[in-house]
């Protein structure tokens, strides 16, 4: 089920998908300086990264992507915040991610299915 309500000062949207037999919540914020993205599996919020564009001369683009609390050694949370602020940052250069990652399932799959539902929801 989706949601857009107009009456909530910031722009969101709010869904939800299946995946390998858990229900994960998704809520996509789009705020005036920052994109945040919240997924959750357990009802609550996970490990919280923060991820943007670095500003640079190089011609490749590089990301900074740090995590503010929850899990340090869990690599493919960071590919995923990477995957996203690639993605954003590639429609709105200068805002920077948070993304809250409560799942109970952290395998690539379940992962890759997230990064896809939220590209295909964005807001940005």
């Amino acid at each position: 089920m989706e949601s857009l309500d107009a009456n909530f000062p910031v722009r969101h949207r709010k869904f939800s998908l299946e995946s390998k037999g858990n229900k994960t919540e998704i809520v996509i914020c789009s705020y005036e300086d920052h994109i945040l993205v919240i997924a959750t599996q357990i009802g609550a919020v996970g490990a919280i990264l923060h991820a943007r564009k670095e500003e640079g001369m190089s011609v490749e683009p590089t990301f900074s992507v740090s995590v503010i609390f929850g899990k340090r050694d869990e690599p493919m949370l960071i590919a995923t915040a990477r995957r996203l602020i690639d993605h954003i940052s590639s429609f709105v250069p200068s805002k920077p991610l948070v993304l809250s990652l409560g799942l109970k399932d952290h395998s690539s799959e379940t992962l890759k299915e997230i990064v896809a539902a939220v590209i295909e929801n964005r807001l940005w």
